[in-house]
């Protein structure tokens, strides 16, 4: 049994982290902003809770005592190398042994987005912790057929033109996560893409979708100043806009594309499908579908 620290506990990656690795037996510690019924739920399961802000070194310091190995992950927000390097400290002040680190696909010294750029110092950054470190780098989640939607019609209205990817779950990325930092040792230095099982353009995506749920979700191609300006009227941050249409730039030059056996390999079991994250997830798209109806 390992004390384990799980950061962005009640976010997508680290929920589920969170949750296979108490279902495994292990002592995980939970760090969230607050606590809610996401928590709360977390907690039922017998994670315990502390709330801190990554950017707080005293907090994050308390978090990491006692803990062999913490999984990190940061919202696309200023802050992100702020983070890293506060949990690098807090670390090694307390001899945690292994880091896993979620950064991205497009994580490079020239990318175009400040994010993806930050995210590639940062994993330079982390290379210099006295533990081992293994940076996941998936390329889009499938919880943008979720969250990326059209308000009105429902529809895939994105700027990725003829772009392929494989959407990768983050329900098989907290499998992932969770299988290497209970044995940290064979990943140490490693960067893993993350991939799904199947690489699709968004038309095929779409279609996928329509065919597991019954009713029609089109891809329709829109330019990115188009993308950028529905981003805009529905509150997005500045830094998250910018982030966004350079991914786009990346996505159609295929930064995003390819496919991989990671997930299988390491975790034992094949990544969903499209049609199984939609079926797994299907009273969400529905409750999106009757909301536009």
């Amino acid at each position: 049994m390992a004390h384990l620290l799980i950061t962005g506990a009640t976010g997508k990656t680290g929920s589920h982290a969170t949750t296979t690795l108490l279902g495994r037996g292990h002592q995980v510690r939970a760090l969230v902003h607050r606590v809610d019924e996401r928590s709360e739920r977390l907690a039922e399961a017998g994670a315990e809770i502390v709330t801190g802000d990554l950017l707080d070194l005293d907090a994050v310091a308390k978090a990491t005592q006692g803990i062999e190995a913490a999984y990190l992950t940061y919202p696309i927000a200023p802050g992100l190398i702020d983070a890293t390097a506060t949990l690098l400290q807090a670390a090694e002040e307390n001899h945690v042994g292994a880091l896993v680190n979620m950064s991205q696909i497009s994580a490079r010294r020239d990318a175009g987005s400040n994010a993806a750029r930050q995210h590639w110092i940062a994993e330079r950054v982390l290379d210099h912790f006295s533990g081992t470190v293994t940076h996941i780098r998936p390329t889009f989640f499938a919880e943008w057929l979720l969250h990326f939607r059209d308000e009105t019609t429902g529809d895939l209205r994105l700027p990725f033109g003829e772009g392929r990817h494989a959407p990768i779950p983050a329900e098989d990325q907290g499998r992932l996560i969770a299988a290497i930092l209970e044995d940290p040792a064979p990943h140490a230095g490693k960067i893993y893409p993350l991939y799904g099982p199947v690489e699709l353009d968004h038309h095929q995506i779409a279609r996928a979708v329509s065919e597991t749920l019954g009713y029609p979700v089109r891809y329709v191609p829109v330019e990115i100043e188009e993308f950028q300006a529905q981003l805009e009227r529905t509150g997005r941050s500045p830094h998250l806009i910018q982030h966004l249409s350079n991914v786009a730039i990346d996505y159609r030059n295929g930064i995003f594309a390819g496919t991989n056996d990671v997930i299988r390999t390491i975790t034992g079991t094949e990544a969903l499908t499209v049609e199984e994250f939609v079926e797994r997830n299907r009273q969400q798209f529905d409750a999106h579908a009757s909301h536009n109806r």
